[in-house]
């Protein structure tokens, strides 16, 4: 496994949006005491009338930030992600789905990046809880380069939006910037018709990792990038079943109604196959560091790799 680029996603979304908001004043970035952990401190010195400090009222920063999206302004959310897909969780749901507010939610330290804080700071039912919300979009950047075509694309997208990331820096899944990158349209990483890998956000890096130890071993993988979750790349799915015959997904979220149960209802109904979802299981996670739980649980590239290796036999 390669190691971590020295930025996280985090400073790759706020450092492009200051740039983008320095020519663009109608973008305001809103936060509830997380200018720290969003890195937005930046911002805030830079761009002081851009930008919005609630205090701890995540519930007030979703309100907030809707009224203003409803006058034109480009909003966007920063705070930890597990607090705007609980706590604030109605305001997300009226006032930005179903108000059709174009608002963005950054939320940072998504999935196990605070593992050792325990199951109030984990976030793996957002993509679950999320998918359900007509008209909110879900995406799951891999990488810094990824994260910042995801930026400039959302500054002027009509629809509200959840994007997370976590806190530490990942590998580099691109290795430049001359890569496609299409809302709702998965990214190729390798191409192989013995079987298919698909991961969303961090756990990309480690399928892509895995397809390259099964290329050694002669296996030939298609790994895909599902960095939109919704909206989701059908298509990609559904040729990737019936040219590879089976599926894994690799997700840092519950089992339960993420990306492996998305690709499960569209294979299910279009092209079954055999699958394996990797990801947390029904119980509250070990209290280990996030890498240790990536590995405890299989969705590590270890464990990918040995999950395709199985459903292969």
């Amino acid at each position: 496994m390669k190691e971590a680029n020295k930025i996280p996603c985090r400073r790759s979304f706020t450092d492009t949006l200051l740039e983008l908001a320095k020519v663009d004043k109608e973008i305001i970035a809103v936060t509830s005491d997380a200018s720290g952990s969003a890195t937005l401190t930046d911002f805030a010195k830079t761009l002081p009338e851009q930008f919005v400090e609630v205090g701890i009222a995540e519930q007030n920063a979703v309100g907030i930030s809707a009224g203003l999206a409803s006058t034109g302004k480009k909003v966007f959310i920063f705070g930890p992600a597990c607090f705007y897909v609980s706590r604030a969780l109605e305001q997300v749901k009226v006032d930005m789905a179903y108000s059709q507010m174009p608002v963005k939610i950054l939320g940072v330290s998504g999935g196990v990046a605070y593992s050792q804080l325990g199951a109030t700071h984990h976030s793996l039912h957002d993509i679950a809880v999320l998918r359900t919300f007509p008209g909110m979009e879900i995406y799951l950047p891999c990488d810094v380069r990824q994260t910042r075509k995801l930026v400039q694309k959302m500054v002027n997208h009509p629809k509200p939006a959840y994007i997370r990331v976590g806190r530490n820096a990942v590998p580099d899944v691109y290795e430049n910037d001359d890569f496609t990158f299409e809302l709702g349209k998965a990214n190729i990483l390798m191409d192989g018709n013995d079987l298919t890998i698909i991961g969303t956000g961090e756990t990309v890096a480690h399928c892509l990792e895995a397809g390259k130890m099964l290329k050694e071993q002669g296996i030939y993988a298609r790994v895909l990038d599902m960095h939109s979750i919704k909206p989701f790349d059908r298509d990609a799915v559904v040729k990737a079943a019936c040219e590879t015959g089976h599926i894994v997904t690799a997700e840092e979220h519950s089992i339960y109604g993420g990306l492996g149960a998305t690709v499960a209802e569209i294979t299910s109904q279009e092209c079954p196959v055999k699958m394996r979802i990797l990801g947390v299981p029904d119980e509250n996670v070990i209290h280990a560091s996030p890498r240790e739980v990536f590995h405890h649980y299989g969705f590590d590239y270890q464990g990918i790799y040995q999950a395709c290796i199985d459903i292969l036999k």
